[in-house]
């Protein structure tokens, strides 16, 4: 599977941990960077540029880290047909992938063992979308405004 990878300082030690593994494991690997460690630099550039890369290449996944997660996560959630999930968890990780369809995984290097970060990567690489119908509808609304900008109907009142 291709995955892209991208992180800032924080992330920069488990970024290289997670793509020398995952290549490793026989997957395709991409680096977004940062190809140095500068301890003053921004999450923005690396974050994006590894969230477009997952929007123009149908089937790759994405990983994103940095020292909580939190902030690579937003940016690659402004990519227009990105899902990224903050895993804190291998619940998360998988429920990421088999619930909302995430197409990248933010991970926060400061908050988990390299151990459990790699855990989180591996299962959400390895878990497919359920395809059920009120996951899939979901998605479907968050698309529609992602396209349109206008908001899904409140369903009826009871």
């Amino acid at each position: 599977m291709r995955v892209h990878i991208g992180s800032d300082h924080a992330g920069f030690e488990l970024k290289n941990h997670l793509v020398q593994h995952l290549t490793a494991a026989g997957h395709d690997v991409v680096d977004h960077g940062p190809a140095v460690y500068d301890a003053v630099d921004d999450y923005p550039p690396y974050c994006l540029r590894t969230a477009e890369a997952v929007a123009q290449e149908d089937g790759s996944l994405g990983i994103v880290v940095g020292g909580s997660g939190n902030g690579e996560q937003i940016a690659a959630n402004k990519v227009k047909g990105v899902r990224a999930a903050l895993a804190w968890s291998t619940e998360t990780a998988k429920l990421g992938r088999e619930h909302n369809n995430a197409n990248v995984i933010g991970i926060g290097a400061r908050m988990h063992s390299e151990a459990e970060a790699t855990g989180f990567a591996e299962i959400f690489l390895a878990t497919a979308y359920s395809d059920q119908d009120r996951h899939t509808r979901r998605i479907q609304m968050l698309t529609d405004y992602e396209e349109t900008g206008e908001l899904p109907p409140l369903p009826p009142a009871s």
